[in-house]
Order: C-alpha cells, then sequence, then structure tokens
C-alpha cells in the first residue's frame, strides 16, 4: 500500500544543495533553478519553514550564488561528500527539527541531490523534489536521477505546488503574499 504524502509547512523544511556560481554557469537552466529556488525560499520564509544549505568544496567552487546566499542562514556547512548527509551534523540537525518532509532544491540532480535524497529516504524521511528548482549539466543525467528517485519513494513536484500545499486553503493569511509572489516570478 502506497502511502500519501502531503506537504504541510509546520513539517517541511528546505534544503539548498550546492547553488554555486561556479557551478551555475555550466547548468542550461541556471536561470530557471535560481528564480525557482528562490520563490521556494521567500515562501518558506513567509510561512516559517525552516532552511538549511549546503556548498560543495566551496574553496574550489566558490560560494552559494549571491540571489540565494542572502535567503539563507549562514554561515553555509562545506562539504566535499556528494550527499548532505556526509557533511558534519547534517542529517542529525535536520533529525531535530523532527520535520519529516524535506523539499531538496539544487544541484546536481543526478549527484549531490540523488545521494542526499537516497540518504534521506534511508533514514526515514520523505523527500520531495521541486523538479524546475533542481538542475544538472545534461538533460538526461537529470531526467534519469529524477526517475530513479521518484522509484526510490521521493516525490516529484514544482515549486509552485510545493508553495500551494504549503498554505493548503485560499483564507490563509499569507495566500495573497505568495499569489503576488507567484505572479512576480512569471513576469
Amino acid at each position: 500500500m502506497n502511502v500519501i504524502k502531503r506537504l504541510r509547512a509546520e513539517t517541511s523544511v528546505v534544503v539548498v544543495i550546492d547553488v554555486q556560481d561556479k557551478l551555475l554557469a555550466k547548468i542550461p537552466s541556471a536561470a530557471g533553478l535560481v528564480r525557482n529556488a528562490a520563490f521556494l525560499l521567500d515562501a518558506a520564509a513567509l510561512l516559517a519553514v525552516p532552511v538549511r544549505a549546503t556548498e560543495q568544496y566551496p574553496k574550489g567552487l566558490g560560494p552559494t550564488t549571491a540571489d540565494l546566499a542572502r535567503r539563507l542562514p549562514a554561515p553555509l556547512p562545506a562539504k566535499t561528500a556528494f550527499s548532505c548527509c556526509g557533511a558534519g551534523t547534517f542529517l542529525e540537525e535536520l533529525e531535530m527539527l523532527r520535520r519529516p518532509n524535506v523539499v531538496l532544491v539544487g544541484m546536481e540532480t543526478h549527484v549531490c541531490v540523488a545521494q542526499t535524497a537516497l540518504d534521506l529516504l534511508h533514514a526515514g524521511l520523505h523527500v520531495f523534489l521541486p523538479v524546475d528548482a533542481l538542475a544538472a549539466r545534461s538533460a538526461i543525467d537529470h531526467d534519469t536521477a529524477l526517475r530513479r528517485l521518484e522509484q526510490a519513494g521521493a516525490v516529484p513536484t514544482t515549486a509552485e505546488a510545493v508553495a500551494f500545499e504549503w498554505l493548503a486553503d485560499a483564507t490563509h493569511p499569507q495566500f495573497k503574499t505568495v499569489s503576488a509572489m507567484i505572479v512576480a516570478r512569471s513576469s
């Protein structure tokens, strides 16, 4: 029997994985990734959804892109392991939040995102993948990773769908603000 996994703001956390300028320069869909990740971070801030983030070897790959870095808690943990779960106490910190739904954004889908998702699933957490806020250098790597992760139990979605699930109802006090953010993001 499949368990229906539904996002709620009070049970979610967002994890931003390695959205660094040196890596972004090689990503064809970089602008969309940053726009959609920024939208999710802004929605998370409005709805009290905690955010965590990592940087892959920042000494060589540089810092997180400025548009996202200003929305993230500092300092960001540096990692050399591809999975965020290999970054110090990352997994323990997530478990202490007691929020079983983890929304992953970032790159690259087939490397750091995939290995993080697999480790989180193994740890018993529910993983959500807003596909428009994830990217890889090649479409085949991105698409194959998404199919593999869905088969492993991760739930594909979109940034906008995540925000609307967090709101759950048009009477939510932040509905109009999030709706305005969606309109602004589409312009």
